[in-house]
């Protein structure tokens, strides 16, 4: 890897912000986090020629870097990571305002197989739940108190609503003031959505409003549900991220497993396998393209095999037969 101190400050401290949002946000590995640190210093030495830091780099640029890439014949996965990497970073850019446009929008991506979702079960969910609730019970003092209760409300809005950790934590005080049963989210792009808050969800917030104050310092207010210590900004991705890794270790689950992505993929999965439709899921986690939903399809496919497992006749009879029954169920036209 190159030196740092031939990039410029810039260029470092973006890098590093992309890699602290992966770790946080997505649970991304130590191995993925160097690797695509590599990849983006890298890109940032062939960018010193042509006189541009990370931030100025052009569609083109980049098109040349990939080009390059597959000159020196690496090979087709770590095209597709290198790429990926560079995707990932400058939409991060773009949509944390660094950037007004994403030149990487038209970088073609290798083609690789399907990777299905990282998600926790639902008795792991269950756990993490039960180590938030069991800490607003055990906390003391009113700031201990107070974020406890809001590491337990912010668990269960995320695994309520499948809410992106962006969205979770930038939410307004002003949006526990809208109907009871909905929360008004804004996600990506500026599209704005109405997404179903339950009733579990709903105490631990007002449980956790009793206490909001212990969270700031002197009498100022915040305009923000999930204020950070002064007021002035909303709690950190990081900070919730982190919070999250310290209930799974208490709760007996890898913290690497548990993440707020993979939270929002539970959501979605444990949706799906208890019978609810695609679009329906597809709108509450605001995505543009139901392409992008059905990632989580896996699950419909396994819920599908049961049923036909549970109840179509061949498969009772194919059952019976293993079992050393010799005698077939009867099966009825479905005409009838």
């Amino acid at each position: 890897m190159p030196p740092l101190t031939r990039f410029a400050a810039t260029d470092e401290a973006l890098v590093e912000a992309f890699l602290e949002m992966l770790s946080a946000e997505r649970g991304a590995a130590l191995n993925t986090l160097a690797a695509y640190r590599h990849d983006l210093l890298s890109l940032a030495a062939f960018l010193a020629p042509r006189q541009h830091r990370l931030a100025d780099a052009r569609a083109a640029d980049l098109s040349a870097f990939s080009a390059a890439g597959s000159g020196r014949g690496l090979a087709a996965s770590s095209l597709a990571r290198m790429t990926s990497a560079v995707r990932r970073f400058y939409g991060f850019l773009y949509l944390d305002g660094h950037l007004k446009d994403d030149p990487s929008v038209l970088l073609e991506t290798p083609k690789k197989g399907l990777s299905l979702p990282r998600i926790l079960s639902e008795n792991e969910v269950e756990r993490l739940l039960d180590e938030a609730r069991r800490r607003t019970g055990a906390a003391r003092g009113k700031g201990a108190a107070a974020r406890a209760l809001r590491d337990h409300a912010m668990l269960e809005m995320l695994y309520a609503t499948g809410l992106r950790v962006s969205e979770l934590v930038s939410l307004p005080l002003s949006v526990m003031g809208e109907r009871g049963d909905f929360i008004h989210v804004r996600g990506k792009g500026g599209r704005e959505r109405l997404v179903p808050l339950g009733s579990i969800a709903r105490a631990a917030l007002e449980a956790y409003l009793a206490l909001r104050r212990g969270l700031l310092r002197g009498d100022d207010d915040s305009r923000w549900l999930f204020p950070s210590r002064d007021g002035r900004h909303h709690l950190s991705r990081q900070r919730f991220g982190q919070s999250l890794k310290n209930l799974a270790l208490a709760a007996g689950i890898d913290p690497g497993r548990v993440s707020p992505h993979v939270l929002r993929h539970a959501f979605a999965s444990h949706l799906l396998a208890h019978g609810a439709d695609l679009r329906a899921v597809q709108q509450m986690l605001g995505h543009a393209d139901i392409s992008t939903t059905q990632i989580y399809t896996h699950v419909l496919d396994e819920r599908l095999k049961k049923l036909v497992a549970d109840n179509h006749p061949l498969a009772r009879t194919a059952g019976a037969h293993e079992t050393g029954r010799t005698q077939a169920p009867t099966r009825e036209s479905p005409t009838r």
